[in-house]
């Protein structure tokens, strides 16, 4: 129980990658601030399955992409649980189409979701990781970020800059024991991913000759959530299979 009296915030925390990483920081003593859109059902069962650990939890709404109910929901999770002293931005969608026919509209949410939402986020959280002289904030990329991916010009744009983002903020907050990395899942399964086809050539292209899992990636972040991290700062890992070697 190396994260007790921890408190995470995880963002896209009711399903999928979220979900599976609030899991794991609970089940090593993290109490858990699951951030959410969408139908409030799946953010009270993953509460509710935290609770069932012995951790507290508690559900927020918020769309990252505003930046005043991004603050007033790092406020609400300061009042509620004491404090953030780890951030998992994980909140993401995809609008997969060619460029040629990519709308602007497309673009810019994908943007906006998966990458001003991580912005919105940390600097949320900025000042009081430096007070505090501590912090761990893991932003959650992908290797589309890394190597592209056709159909995933926005998608793979936002990722990419995740990363150059998470480089600057980890040079920043370095001095004050602060640490940023990503994680660059590959094809996992979760419901993102649901539609790839066993035929799908990309998917040929891993090592591993296999998906992921969910659990995969929150064993990353953990890992980087406890102190045996507290030495590695603006790091990407890869949990892809070998795709991207």
């Amino acid at each position: 129980m190396k994260l007790l009296g921890k408190i995470a915030l995880v963002t896209g925390g009711s399903q999928g990658l979220g979900k599976a990483i609030a899991l794991k920081l609970a089940e090593n003593g993290a109490d858990i601030a699951v951030v959410y859109v969408g139908p409030p059902e799946p953010a009270q069962e993953t509460c509710r399955e935290i609770e069932a650990m012995g951790r507290k939890a508690k559900a927020y709404v918020c769309d990252v992409r505003d930046e005043q109910a991004v603050e007033a929901t790092v406020e609400a999770v300061r009042a509620d649980l004491g404090k953030v002293d780890i951030l998992v931005n994980n909140a993401g969608i995809t609008r997969d189409t060619l460029m040629v026919s990519m709308k602007d509209e497309d673009y810019d949410m994908v943007l906006d979701i998966n990458l001003k939402g991580a912005f919105h986020m940390i600097r949320a959280c900025y000042r009081d990781f430096m007070r505090k002289r501590y912090g761990k904030i893991i932003n959650i990329s992908s290797i589309a970020g890394l190597i592209g991916n056709a159909g995933q010009v926005n998608y793979a744009a936002s990722k990419a800059g995740l990363i150059g983002m998470s480089k600057s903020v980890a040079r920043e907050l370095a001095g004050r024991n602060v640490c940023c990395n990503c994680i660059a899942p590959g094809f996992i399964e979760t419901a993102m991913t649901k539609d790839i086809g066993e035929d799908n050539p990309l998917l040929k292209q891993v090592p591993m000759k296999r998906m992921g899992k969910a659990e995969d990636v929150a064993n990353v972040a953990l890992f980087l959530a406890l102190p045996e991290s507290d030495y590695i700062t603006g790091e990407t890992i890869r949990v892809d299979g070998g795709l991207a070697i």
